[in-house]
């Protein structure tokens, strides 16, 4: 266990502040155009809304098989040359996508767009390694829980932003979204240190970067599959939000853009406030064990609420308790930082990402392909909710195996620094 100095601990915040405020305002950029993403697609393909999920689904899905393969890499490279340049590069990329999807005349230029953005992978992957670099393990479950409040007001401000900012043209939002992602990008640049010492760094090489090579060298810690498989249920049903939820409320309450913004930032703003407020203070309490089990029923909880809800304004109660799934990331994320040496961090959370990635490939046109065929012209039952379904299916499988295969691997200590290659 390392030794906190008030030297250490100071530098700590400063550079968690740094990150967390780049996090934000990442997610800013995505919620901003959340919203109006069904009527652009809408316009782009001429294609009814309940059709136009789909090609949502397969849009969400190209990004995700690009980020798939070069998740790896871009963890691999923050191990070999540190985590601020990923960080920087991925920030450039993502503002420059969303100007080409605010002008794309075309749909495929979405495809084209959503590629790029994959291949230079979101923030996340370095983001999270950056934190495992300067926080002590003991206090690593804590400090991923602010990633979920940094995402949470993320998505208080953006969602809100977007609904306000279609007012003035359907481009307005990605242009919005652009200029707040390249000002992240310049203030990164002048203002992020480097958190991985040249000492602990280690080789790069293709055959531990790519997503395959990544997930043998998981495997190999005790309790790994069991974690890995709990995980990537959990997160193709968790994949249902931004996969339907614009287009599952527009077909069961008939909301507006606005009212979408508006919903999308209440989820953040309690998402927030579940992890300032409960997260951080729980787990120590309670242990990662019982706190992922418990953000998983909480999940559950939301599932089910909104595929039965009959009314539009019930499902504000329903989301309140869902927000307490923030406990699910944070806790299984402490327990596999765990698993692996203090100089595999990068590699480690290239390989969640991949997960996460594989899940996003499979779990978006999977879940709008289910809300159109229950919501579409001649369905021989219609039902919005069937997509959520789905999702609390898969949630229960993941508690199953937690519960019944995974015990072990939630009592592993922190593993010391290997040998640099």
């Amino acid at each position: 266990m390392s030794v906190s100095t008030p030297e250490s601990a100071a530098h700590e915040r400063r550079a968690l502040g740094v990150v967390l405020s780049a996090l934000l305002i990442d997610t800013m950029g995505f919620g901003i155009i959340m919203p109006v993403m069904p009527d652009l697609i809408v316009r782009l393909t001429g294609q009814p809304l309940a059709m136009a999920a789909r090609y949502s689904g397969w849009l969400m899905g190209v990004f995700a098989a690009m980020q798939f393969l070069f998740g790896p890499v871009m963890g691999g490279l923050g191990d070999r040359f540190g985590r601020r340049p990923v960080i920087l590069f991925s920030m450039l990329a993502f503002g420059l996508d969303y100007l080409v999807m605010g002008f794309a005349p075309t749909f495929w230029w979405l495809f084209v767009s959503r590629a790029v953005a994959g291949v230079a992978g979101a923030i996340y992957v370095p983001a999270t390694a950056y934190i495992a670099d300067i926080t002590p393990p003991e206090r690593r479950a804590q400090n991923f829980g602010l990633i979920g409040a940094a995402f949470g007001l993320g998505f208080v401000i953006g969602p809100a932003l977007g609904g306000l900012l279609v007012s003035i043209g359907p481009r307005a939002p990605f242009i919005a979204a652009a200029l707040l992602a390249l000002l992240n990008a310049g203030v990164g640049a002048s203002s992020l240190p480097e958190s991985l010492p040249p000492d602990r760094r280690r080789a790069f090489t293709l055959r531990r970067a790519n997503p395959f090579g990544t997930f043998a060298s998981i495997f190999r810690h005790r309790g790994a599959l069991a974690l890995f498989a709990a995980w990537f249920l959990w997160m193709l049903s968790h994949q249902v939000y931004p996969a339907t939820w614009p287009f599952f409320a527009k077909l069961k309450f008939g909301w507006s853009d606005g009212a979408i913004g508006f919903s999308l930032a209440y989820v953040g703003l309690i998402m927030a406030l579940a992890q300032v407020l409960v997260v951080r203070r729980l787990i120590p309490l309670i242990g990662e064990r019982k706190a992922t089990l418990s953000g998983l029923m909480a999940g559950l909880v939301g599932f089910a609420g909104n595929a039965l809800v009959p009314l539009g304004w019930m499902v504000y109660p329903v989301m309140t308790v869902a927000a307490f799934q923030g406990l699910v990331f944070p806790s299984l994320n402490a327990v596999l930082s765990k698993a692996v040496a203090a100089n595999e961090q990068g590699e480690l959370q290239g390989g969640v990402s991949s997960l996460q990635s594989v899940a996003s490939i499979v779990s978006p046109p999977l879940m709008s392909n289910t809300l159109s065929w229950f919501t579409r012209e001649g369905a021989p039952l219609r039902f919005p909710g069937a997509a959520f379904v789905l999702a609390a299916l898969l949630t229960s499988a993941s508690m199953l195996i937690l519960v019944t295969l995974a015990g072990a691997a939630f009592a592993q200590p922190a593993r010391p620094a290997t040998p640099v290659d």
